[in-house]
């Protein structure tokens, strides 16, 4: 309870280093104090040996994972790489001097050949997950398979228990779970900071571009074609909101739908592109030609050519022929805008959870109710009430001390999550992963039970 704890023993739990990490901030005031959030390295040991991986798939996520091993070379080699897209094949093979042999158009080419490396790193589209996962485990692969596991959910359990059989190492995805900041909200509750846990209220703020990229014009806007949002964008969220209350789920009830990105709120006279002279496009904030073009955002999806005089003309050409280019309003999308699940874990633990699409910014919200304290935290900061000496002290992450890792995404996650995962695979252990495949697959039965729920007007029971 947090009647055991000082201000000073709170302080440390949260990984901060009293006296000379006191920084001086404009708002302070008598009643709450400003710390930075000071975390140390993971404390790895050295690699007994560089662990060898072949990438499936030269996308966004394939490149963040493989670049850890441009800057860790002791840690992780990439040995080999398949990616269909001739011009990402040729820069991920150049980047990390893979051999000619080892480069190959489909994952299937892979399994073609006798085993080659320790393990493989499964970054293919949602729906190329289970095939690539399976085969590599039958061939004695360990994996880093991306987030979601699958978007089925026979599929998820099929890939645990061949993992159980076969004894290999499978890490999922679940980057949060890495992000010191989640990793210090977590260690408050375990640790009783908040007293008695009670409930948690989380928001997963998607941001309105990010929404329009991703999951209305982007290769997520088809739940049918892909996976559903709770999955492909929130099963973070999910995962992260059990790891924290450590508990079982135990009863799921959703709500939401897709209201504004619909044929119906097109504006008057638009065509189905955005290059095509509409008369609303210099107004518009899902404007293709300002999003791409004018404002140069979100290219990573867009192979562009090296030289930048070049690349207006090339974006111009992806909007004129893809559904990045298209009306956002005219497109086969069918994801949910706005999506919330009240959950019930054991014990009486309740969590609200709300994934919105219209905000001006991303970063998730996350709210804990405890007996003895309240903690509210935006990933930049968190701030800790506690009810026994009405005090309160605001934590800011942005001293987090993770040099190595300051590059990498989710707040750090991205490459502390490999970073752990190679350790697991060296010293072939998987207790000393975070985010196992035993330890990931819940939070996609929430989310399958999610959707039940959505459909069926139901509160659905949580059976793993």
């Amino acid at each position: 309870m947090s009647g055991k704890y000082s201000r000073r023993e709170i302080l440390k739990l949260m990984g901060l280093t009293m006296g000379g990490a006191l920084i001086p901030h404009q708002a302070w005031t008598a009643q709450e104090p400003v710390y930075p959030l000071i975390i140390p390295e993971n404390g790895f040991s050295p690699t007994s040996r560089v662990i060898t991986a072949i990438t499936l798939g030269a996308g966004s996520r394939g490149n963040v994972y493989g670049d850890y091993a441009l800057n860790f070379p002791e840690q992780l080699k990439i040995v080999g790489v398949a990616e269909p897209i001739p011009i990402r094949n040729e820069r991920y093979s150049r980047k990390h001097n893979i051999a000619k042999e080892n480069r190959f158009v489909t994952w299937e080419h892979v399994f073609e050949r006798p085993k080659f490396a320790d393990a493989v790193i499964i970054s293919t589209p949602d729906n190329l997950h289970y095939g690539p996962a399976m085969a590599a485990l039958e061939k004695g692969y360990d994996v880093l398979l991306e987030k979601p596991i699958s978007p089925s959910e026979k599929e998820c359990r099929d890939i645990l228990t061949l993992a159980e059989k076969t004894g290999r190492i499978v890490a999922v995805c679940h980057v949060l779970r890495y992000a010191p900041y989640f990793e210090r909200l977590r260690k408050l509750i375990q640790e009783g900071a908040v007293g008695e846990l009670v409930s948690i209220q989380h928001m997963e703020p998607i941001e309105h571009i990010h929404m329009s990229h991703s999951y209305v014009r982007g290769n997520w806007h088809n739940s049918k074609e892909t996976t559903p949002i709770i999955l492909a964008k929130s099963c973070h969220d999910l995962d992260i909101m059990r790891w924290m209350v450590n508990k079982p789920s135990r009863r799921i009830q959703a709500f939401g739908n897709l209201k504004w990105f619909r044929k119906e709120n097109k504006p008057a006279g638009a065509p189905p592109r955005c290059t095509d002279g509409c008369p609303v496009e210099s107004s518009c904030p899902y404007s293709a030609l300002k999003i791409y073009y004018r404002q140069r955002g979100w290219l990573y999806v867009f192979d562009l050519p090296d030289e930048k005089e070049k690349q207006g003309e090339a974006i111009l050409n992806y909007l004129k022929t893809t559904n990045y280019g298209r009306c956002v309003y005219q497109m086969e999308n069918d994801q949910a805008d706005h999506y919330t699940a009240n959950i019930e874990f054991e014990e009486g633990i309740t969590a609200a959870f709300s994934m919105e699409a219209f905000t001006p910014w991303g970063g998730r919200r996350t709210r804990i109710m405890g007996s003895m304290g309240f903690i509210e935290g935006d990933m930049e900061k968190y701030t800790y009430y506690d009810f026994k000496t009405d005090k309160s002290e605001t934590v800011y992450s942005n001293a987090i001390e993770i040099e190595t890792y300051k590059h990498a995404g989710h707040g750090g996650g991205d490459w502390r999550l490999v970073a752990n995962w190679v350790q697991a695979v060296d010293k072939q252990d998987p207790s000393l992963l975070t985010s196992t495949i035993a330890q990931s697959i819940e939070s996609h039965v929430m989310g399958f039970a999610a959707e039940k729920s959505r459909f069926n007007g139901t509160v659905e029971n949580i059976i793993m």
